[in-house]
């Protein structure tokens, strides 16, 4: 156990910062503290009732998350939001604006809310936003909030971490059509529907039935569980008691075979992930492949050669594959 460790479990704090810090570092000199940080922490984590949040960039993410994150404090829960922000491709910064949208639960001492770049990870979730929520788990957090940018595949990346799924749309610019974007509904385990009150609570409503109305001919990932479609105001406050009965009532739809079955399926994918990614920083790190690899990405970028074909010469390529 190290002392950062045993600082996480006491629930300091600053302790937490650093260990986050520490896991999202892509320094290879912390990376080695980074994974017995981890191995110490695993032990304790778990507890977390784990929840995806996404929707299109405007919908009110930030603003329901804080609603409804006061709604959870004032219930007695220990919440951890984990706010990931788009990335500039040109300089890499991100504006990290979280803190300042979510004021209020920011200073919550039953609240923690760590904004994160995507750094261009694929699906607008940061790299390593699995092992944040590792760490929140193990400082006492039992409500464990993932926000995405929301950008094309975050739905998916965002689904492939957490228990349940909650999917916003807001009442106006066409989101009533994503009623009939299948691949979508089928991830979303609730949806709720943002800005319903004053001029935008009719609308709100219609969005509500024609979501209502697609779900019923999409077929649920659990079986039994048909996904209820929530109207929400973070301004008045309303639908969070209903957002988070939902969220309960869908956990136990799943149990604790389906919620254990499911976390353990993610966590396949992540070793899956882990294991690509260093088997990439491997060939590339080889001096007998790094030059082939550049030479290959040229004839891709060239169109004289298919990607495909191109990662099986610099597989083939690697001293370890000879030998084998």
């Amino acid at each position: 156990m190290t002392p950062l460790a045993e600082r996480v479990l006491a629930r300091d704090r600053r302790a937490l910062a650093q260990a986050i810090t520490l896991v999202e570092s892509t320094r290879p000199e912390d990376e080695a503290e980074a994974r017995t940080l981890l191995t110490a922490l695993l032990p304790r984590t778990g507890g977390a009732a784990r929840v995806g949040i996404s929707g299109a960039p405007g919908v009110g993410k930030s603003t329901l998350i804080e609603a409804f994150g006061l709604h959870l404090t004032g219930l007695g829960h220990k919440l951890a939001v984990l706010a990931v922000d788009p990335s500039s491709r040109r300089s890499g910064g991100s504006i990290l604006g979280d803190k300042t949208r979510m004021a209020e639960l920011a200073r919550h001492p039953d609240a923690f809310i760590r904004p994160s770049p995507a750094a261009g990870s694929l699906g607008g979730v940061a790299r390593r936003t699995r092992e944040a929520m590792l760490v929140c788990e193990a400082a006492g957090f039992d409500v464990v909030l993932i926000e995405t940018v929301g950008v094309g595949q975050s739905e998916v990346a965002v689904a492939d971490l957490v228990d349940s799924f909650v999917l916003l749309l807001g009442p106006g610019g066409g989101d009533d059509l994503q009623g009939i974007k299948r691949g979508i509904m089928e991830l979303a385990d609730i949806v709720a529907v943002t800005k319903g009150d004053g001029t935008l609570l009719t609308a709100a409503r219609h969005v509500a039935a024609d979501v209502s109305a697609a779900l019923r001919i999409v077929r649920p990932a659990v079986e039994g569980w048909q996904p209820p479609v929530i109207v929400t105001s973070a301004i008045e406050g309303k639908g969070m008691a209903e957002l988070w009965r939902a969220i309960g009532d869908h956990r136990r739809a799943l149990g604790a075979a389906g919620i254990a079955s499911r976390r353990a399926a993610q966590a396949k994918d992540w070793f899956r992930s882990e294991l690509a990614g260093l088997l990439l920083a491997e060939l590339q790190a080889h001096p007998d492949t790094a030059a082939l690899i550049a030479r290959l990405e040229d004839e891709v970028a060239s169109g004289r050669l298919a990607p495909a074909e191109a990662a099986r010469q610099a597989l083939a390529a690697h001293p370890g594959a000879r030998s084998t």
